[in-house]
């Protein structure tokens, strides 16, 4: 076993037990800025130590070390070696493992339902990860991202994409914006086809196609597909929902900053007003969405110093464990209330009328009064199978580890038997059926078997896999190096704008006509 495994699983355990009970201390903590932020620094490391740390010996390209496997970001990094596995009794098919997701098997009508996340949850997840999460369709084992959270759902991934979608112009009241278009009165990213819903736009055609968008679409639904940098931010009506906020957030900070600084040119303001952006990105990925995840009373902080000196701080190469363990499929609710009536999750794919239909705040209010449905097995809709049968598939091709070496490598004892990774006893039988004992278990199978916590969003090893993984990858962004974070790459206004923001809602407030009510937009169920 290659990798620095943790043996302090007791201690790990009386930890967990104090961080998810007497919630006024924790809250007291909190409220003590120094304390909170020493406490903030302790905790991102102990949860980030759990792995050996980057740079990672190995990648997907070779099952051994090389100058390429260390340098050659075309590839995915991996947490532990490939392995051989040494057994009498063969994997199951992939066919047979898939049934085990198939939600038809439990209620096909009703999904079980999460106890802790709205609609919000999911979608935001869904969003977040596809900005730089991005396996090859057709080498699986190989990504092009660059690694980084840069934003490139919305700016695009190469600067030939980022030029496309800015309107560069340097006349007054328009320097720095990214190019948008008003429908009812509201601000949207421009149409990416012509009129006819199949001929791309001139300017546009830099940008890469919508992913898996099928050719036979119909066009009134390929007519509302937007202009966005990523190919996979107008995969639902709720991705497109999150990119048109921060489109509308880009642009309201470029009309702030000319205003305040009538000297600057359009790129100067474009540059500043994305550097704002993307540091808002991550406070809300730390203060919301990765505290909803967690199951503790802490809170955690964005801390732009939090992680300066630590030997961990390397530069982002995304693992092929990462990217699998996000595949969250199950959340997905058969239906949502809108506005107009219920609508079928699966009709809002590359459809964002619902969005335009009824606005921005109409689409977050309704987002984040549906539960999501529970994670775990048994539970995926049925026309998102085919994308849990290529993940399965993508793990065998990775040659990866078992669910008990995985556990072992982050501080979690191995399953000795099924009822040590779930409590349900359909999922233990089917389990036994399939691979016969739980040393057999598949890393990506075993993710969603596992038991909830309580007061979680998602299983304990995807918990500490997010942990490891998340605060790694968004604290080590350049913009958060204290050489970089300051008003000159941000600008007073910028900063001030940085520390008043830790939640989605703050950003919509500021970009809809009508406010919506405190905690109106949120991930947590009320």
């Amino acid at each position: 076993m290659i990798g620095r495994a943790s043996h302090d699983y007791p201690f790990s355990k009386l930890l967990s037990y104090f961080m998810t009970h007497f919630a006024f201390f924790w809250r007291l903590v909190n409220r003590i800025g120094p304390l909170a932020r020493w406490m903030n620094r302790r905790l991102i490391n102990r949860a980030v130590q759990r792995s050996a740390g980057r740079p990672n010996p190995f990648s997907t390209l070779a099952e051994f070390t090389s100058w390429e496997s260390l340098t050659d970001k075309t590839w995915f990094g991996r947490h532990l070696p490939p392995t051989r596995r040494i057994s009498s009794r063969p994997l199951p098919a992939p066919d047979e493992i898939v049934k085990l997701f198939d939600r038809r098997r439990r209620n096909p009508h009703q999904p079980l339902e999460s106890a802790k996340s709205t609609l919000l949850f999911p979608s935001f997840a869904q969003w977040f990860t596809d900005g730089f999460l991005l396996t090859d369709p057709k080498h699986r084992l190989q990504t092009h991202t660059n690694h980084d959270i840069d934003f490139s759902a919305l700016y695009g991934l190469l600067k030939v994409e980022t030029e496309c979608l800015r309107l560069k112009s340097e006349q007054q009241g328009k320097r720095g914006r990214l190019k948008s278009r008003l429908i009812d009165s509201e601000e949207y990213a421009p149409a990416y086809f012509e009129d006819d819903g199949t001929t791309v736009r001139p300017e546009f055609k830099p940008l890469r196609p919508p992913l898996h968008l099928p050719p036979e679409w119909p066009a009134e639904k390929r007519q509302t597909i937007f202009a966005f940098g990523g190919e996979r931010a107008n995969s639902t009506s709720q991705t497109a929902m999150l990119n048109t906020l921060f489109l509308r957030e880009h642009n309201r900070l470029a009309g702030l900053l000319e205003s305040r600084n009538s000297e600057w040119n359009d790129e100067r303001v474009f540059q500043t007003a994305r550097n704002i952006v993307v540091v808002l990105l991550i406070k809300i990925v730390i203060e919301e969405y990765i505290n909803h995840i967690s199951p503790y009373y802490f809170q955690f902080l964005a801390d732009p110093w939090a992680v300066e000196s630590v030997d961990w701080n390397r530069p982002n190469w995304i693992s092929v464990e990462f990217n699998l363990l996000y595949r969250w499929h199950s959340l997905v609710p058969n239906e949502i209330a809108w506005p107009g009536g219920a609508v079928l999750l699966r009709d809002w794919v590359f459809n964002n009328s619902p969005l335009t239909q009824y606005g921005l705040a109409s689409a977050f209010e309704a987002t984040s009064r549906q539960k999501a449905a529970a994670l775990g097995l048994f539970n995926t809709p049925e026309y998102l199978l085919d994308t849990e049968l290529a993940s399965i598939n993508q793990g065998r091709q990775a040659n990866l580890g078992s669910y008990n070496d995985y556990r072992i490598a982050i501080g979690f004892p191995p399953a000795a038997t099924f009822e040590d990774i779930s409590d349900d006893p359909d999922i233990c039988r089917e389990l036994e059926k399939l691979y016969g004992e739980p040393g057999n278990v598949e890393f990506y199978v075993g993710l969603f078997a596992e038991n909830s916590r309580p007061n979680a969003a998602v299983m304990a090893m995807i918990g500490r896999f997010v942990a490891i993984d998340a605060f790694s990858q968004a604290l080590t962004n350049p913009l958060l190096s204290k050489h970089v974070f300051n008003a000159e790459t941000f600008s007073p206004e910028g900063l001030e704008c940085i520390e008043t923001t830790g939640c989605l809602e703050d950003i919509l407030n500021r970009n809809v006509a009508n406010a919506v009510p405190a905690g109106t937009v949120t991930m947590r169920q009320k």
